[in-house]
């Protein structure tokens, strides 16, 4: 596995992951047909992925098997915090250390641009995305909301723990 700060080219694979990813994690959440779509398409449509690929303090990162983009993390470092907005990994790679990888180099990302705590965040609802950073070190320390296609939905706040 090799992992890479994301370019241009690789928009179209970030979509897919996050197409597959909301599809899989998320049919009792979201309606697939509605919200997964405009969440696609706001948060991993082409010019929202080609700003942050030029937005200082935005890491974007891709997970490459045999030159396939197959997992993708996205986080926002300021002000000495690091804000890990997603980690996702196509189901079809998933339970073989792709995410655990890519949320290490994230991490180190972080760390190499000065942040000193390290959050994550992650809609409620979502098990897998829990027991993911859960698995890995990080506490729920607050919930907050984001809107998805005019709905609110809560999102949990971790924090990575300083014994991880």
């Amino acid at each position: 596995m090799e992992y890479r700060d994301a370019g241009r080219d690789d928009v179209e694979a970030i979509q897919r992951i996050a197409r597959a990813s909301w599809e899989r994690d998320y049919p009792d959440i979201l309606s697939r047909e509605t919200a997964a779509a405009e969440a696609v398409e706001e948060w991993y449509g082409r010019e929202a992925i080609e700003r942050e690929l030029e937005t200082p303090g935005s890491a974007l990162l891709v997970a490459e098997d045999d030159d396939e983009v197959v997992g993708f993390s996205h986080a926002v470092v300021s002000g000495g915090e690091a804000t890990i907005l997603r980690v996702y990994v196509h189901p079809a790679y998933r339970h073989e250390g792709v995410g655990s990888g890519l949320l290490e180099r994230t991490i180190d990302e972080a760390t190499d641009r000065a942040a000193e705590r390290v959050r994550a965040m992650v809609l409620s609802a979502n098990e897998p995305g829990d027991a993911f950073y859960r698995s890995v070190g990080f506490e729920p320390v607050d919930t907050g909301e984001t809107v998805i296609d005019g709905e609110p939905y809560e999102e949990t706040v971790y924090e990575l723990g300083n014994d991880a």
